[in-house]
């Protein structure tokens, strides 16, 4: 994977509206885009693969793919029809998602969400990556075998340093989502170099979310990621890393200035690019930027993403 990219998050209104974003990102300059799991947009990899043969270059990525939700002979044998249709593009990114979501629409018992995933994705790393796999763990049973290996790159959802340091140890990149940056940097890449020595190979890729706004107008900003982005203090998984990441959420929003300001990026575009920098600098390998407007939300998106396509 190349070096310091910038990705977007796309928003997901209908599977049309997602295809025509990803079309207008590549055209504006943006590397990689990425799909969140449900919604009214329906499924990722279904949509990514309709984007796939209509983009020519940018990179197309899930953050994430629920694992419970289908099988990781099924998620490698659809993660192979893209990347035969777009080879090299893929970035399959895979999580457990929330337990209470996965309870009530799958009829999961969400046991060891953890364990789950890391038989997970050593099924689908060694199934697509070597071709076959024969798997009989704990969580999940895979035999089977693709017609050739395809070149995706399998990363997972982590928040706590147990999920960092397991993504390191599996040679899996990580993907972080609304973490705060210190803590990715403090906390959790060392974690992720641990579990990739103790395993003896290098440390895999490090995928650094934030919300990103270009704008004169700071408040807005704040006040943009607790009206786009304002459940997540209040999700369990979340409000535990941020715990752990030293802050406390607010009574009213779930946000506090001081936990809008670790992870989010706004500013003009020289501050921006500079914020950008910044995290490349300490060691992430790619930023997924969920892009936030003020004002004119249309004037606002294509701002940020002139500077992202620059950066």
């Amino acid at each position: 994977m190349p070096d310091n990219i910038v990705g977007i998050a796309v928003p997901a209104p209908d599977a049309q509206s997602v295809i025509n974003s990803i079309v207008e990102a590549e055209s504006v300059g943006i590397r990689a885009a990425w799909l969140t799991s449900g919604g009214d947009a329906g499924d990722a990899l279904t949509t990514l693969a309709v984007a796939a043969d209509r983009t020519n270059s940018i990179l197309l990525g899930t953050s994430i793919m629920q694992t419970w939700s289908r099988h990781p002979i099924t998620a490698a044998r659809q993660a192979q029809t893209i990347d035969a249709v777009a080879p090299g593009r893929l970035q399959l990114g895979v999580g457990p998602g929330h337990l209470q979501a996965m309870r009530q629409t799958f009829g999961v018992g969400f046991q060891a969400p953890l364990s789950h995933l890391t038989e997970y994705v050593r099924v689908l790393k060694t199934l697509l990556h070597e071709g076959e796999i024969d798997f009989q763990g704990e969580h999940i049973v895979a035999a089977a075998s693709l017609p050739a290996p395809a070149n995706v790159a399998v990363m997972a959802s982590a928040l706590r340093p147990r999920s960092f340091e397991m993504c390191g140890a599996e040679g899996i990149g990580a993907i972080s989502w609304v973490c705060p940056h210190p803590y990715v940097r403090d906390v959790a890449l060392p974690a992720m170099k641990a579990g990739a020595q103790q395993a003896g190979h290098d440390t895999p890729p490090l995928v650094v979310h934030a919300p990103v706004c270009v704008t004169d107008d700071l408040a807005a900003a704040r006040q943009g990621v607790r009206d786009q982005l304002g459940y997540f203090p209040y999700t369990p998984f979340y409000a535990r890393m941020f715990a752990a990441a030293g802050f406390q959420r607010a009574d009213d929003t779930g946000w506090t200035d001081e936990m809008l300001d670790s992870v989010l990026l706004a500013g003009d575009e020289a501050a921006v690019a500079a914020q950008i920098r910044a995290i490349f600098d300490w060691g992430a390998d790619e930023l997924l930027a969920s892009i936030v407007t003020v004002g004119d939300p249309d004037e606002s998106r294509l701002r940020t993403m002139r500077l992202l396509a620059d950066a």
